[in-house]
């Protein structure tokens, strides 16, 4: 399994964040994404995996208008200064993620100027989509060519002529080689040739097999760009849509449809692929202004955090902002922010901030299969499981408690959201939600180690560590020689190693301190 599929990604659109020009006017760069370094500890909090870069390189105005696809934006800074940045955020143990923009260029692009200083001459003719010397184009050029969408300051790339896919190849080569990036996110990836994905697909993999290739989708059938020959996943807009209008509508069926379709047990469309899950970006109004109720952002960002695929936050929505086009500015959407101005109190910050330890702690809510519990308009419980974990996850969008029950082959469950118990009897397990609630219920609580809430002594719920001496139920004695992640799940591993012959051994944390009857598996002898 590749990193990408445990990941939790969060999303800067870079000029935004930054508070740059609008436009680029040339002159000295300006080392405006420094401040990203700042946000690194609070990255961490949020056990983020990922940071996914908007468009980064030279551009005219919006980041999608390039000019340069070896240079950072001179509004942003330098090489060297973005450089720096990977290497701290790699450090920091965060991957980088960039946004190629492929399919288009600026107005400015070297090839394109060459056409307009040299007109037929000029040996970059072939570079771009239907490029003809038979009418002006909508700008006053005296030759007309392609615009992505209609959008004429968007100069459509030809990325049937070799030329042009040898160089988009190599600038892709520089930052994977000089940089260390991680992934690239394809803008208007419906758009792009198959050939040239299938290109950059054994390109890439063949520099670096865990690189993650992740396209722009929003309609059609994911399965045609995400396949073993050319994308690792696609943006899941269907989703998208689909959590919002479920808690607008208060129609939990719809978001429950739409994840059975994808990626249910009983014969998923999706599957295999693990989608990119958001439920706002840089492109569409913010989630605290699309939703009719603000009590909705934490149900929201539950079924986001849990459903099947791998969730991404964008920047400032963990704090609840709100923004939204007006007219056809997209500004509001992708704001200057400051961490010093954010409200780290706000509820549903440590709302995200729990389900991100909640989602780094158990695989199967990273990874496992989805199975419809319970379905009801305003109410949904769901099941994820993996390899004998499973973690239930209920979900309660009305303004009135709710009270359900559901069958359970555990004996004890409690709420990782909060540290409660879960009532279970006579193999059923008893839920009184609150409104505008959710719950993450789970058999063994390893995120809150509340000895009071789990019936368990302070010295069996502690942190283990190096060099700590635990006796196994059947009676023998082992010393732990320290905790590792594991590399394919992420999930947390104690080694430890017999005191009677010394022979080493790993166990999955979650279970190595769980019970075995009423009996804990280990129990602690000293510090």
């Amino acid at each position: 399994m590749s990193w990408y599929e445990n990941a939790l990604i969060y999303h800067i659109y870079p000029l935004g964040f930054c508070g740059a020009p609008k436009f680029n006017e040339g002159g000295e760069p300006v080392n405006r994404l420094e401040k990203v370094l700042d946000w690194i500890p609070h990255l961490q909090e949020m056990n983020v995996d990922a940071v996914y870069f908007g468009p980064v390189f030279e551009s005219v105005e919006h980041g999608y208008d390039t000019i340069d696809y070896k240079m950072i934006d001179r509004r942003l800074g330098t090489n060297e200064m973005f450089k720096h940045i990977c290497e701290k955020l790699h450090e920091a143990g965060i991957r980088v993620i960039l946004d190629g923009v492929f399919n288009h260029v600026g107005r400015k692009f070297w090839a394109f100027t060459d056409i307009q200083q040299n007109g037929q001459n000029s040996p970059y003719c072939g570079w771009f989509q239907n490029l003809n010397f038979g009418g002006p184009s909508p700008c006053g050029d005296p030759f007309w060519y392609e615009g992505w969408n209609g959008h004429y300051n968007l100069v459509k790339l030809n990325l049937q002529n070799p030329d042009v896919c040898n160089y988009l190849l190599d600038a892709v080569g520089y930052w994977m080689d000089e940089f260390k990036i991680d992934g690239i996110r394809f803008d208007a990836a419906d758009c792009i040739d198959f050939n040239f994905f299938k290109r950059i697909r054994w390109f890439c993999k063949e520099k670096n097999p865990e690189i993650w290739l992740m396209g722009e989708i929003i309609h059609g059938d994911y399965n045609r760009w995400a396949n073993p020959e050319m994308l690792d996943s696609v943006t899941n807009y269907e989703c998208y849509k689909g959590i919002y209008s479920s808690h607008n509508d208060k129609n939990y069926f719809e978001i429950d449809y739409s994840i059975n379709r994808q990626s249910g047990a009983n014969g998923g469309i999706y599957r295999n692929i693990r989608l990119y899950n958001f439920v706002d970006n840089h492109d569409v109004n913010r989630l605290a202004s699309t939703l009719n109720n603000p009590n909705y952002l934490s149900t929201c960002y539950t079924l986001l955090y849990a459903m099947p695929g791998i969730p991404s936050i964008y920047y400032g929505s963990e704090f609840g902002i709100q923004g939204a086009k007006q007219g056809g500015d997209d500004s509001p959407m992708r704001p200057c922010l400051n961490l010093s101005d954010m409200d780290t109190n706000a509820p549903i910050y440590k709302h995200i901030v729990k389900l991100g330890r909640i989602y780094r702690a158990y695989p199967a809510l990273r990874t496992g299969s989805y199975r419809t519990v319970i379905i009801r308009n305003r109410q949904l419980v769901f099941a994820k499981e993996m390899d004998g974990q499973t973690v239930y996850v209920a979900l309660n969008l009305d303004d009135q408690p709710f009270d359900c029950q559901f069958g359970t082959h555990f004996g004890a469950l409690v709420d990782v959201m909060n540290g409660n118990a879960v009532r279970v009897e006579g193999g059923n397990a008893f839920l009184h939600m609150e409104p505008y609630s959710s719950m993450i219920i789970v058999h063994d609580d390893i995120v809150n180690h509340q000895p009071e809430q789990q019936e368990a002594p302070a010295e069996q719920l502690r942190e283990i560590h190096e060099g700590q001496h635990y006796r196994h139920f059947k009676g023998g004695q082992y010393t732990v020689l320290g905790v590792a992640t594991h590399s394919e799940t992420l999930e947390d591993m104690v080694v430890y190693r017999s005191d009677a012959d010394g022979q080493v051994w790993v166990r999955p944390k979650a279970m190595f301190m769980d019970k075995v009857g009423e009996q804990y598996r280990f129990t602690l002898l000293d510090d």
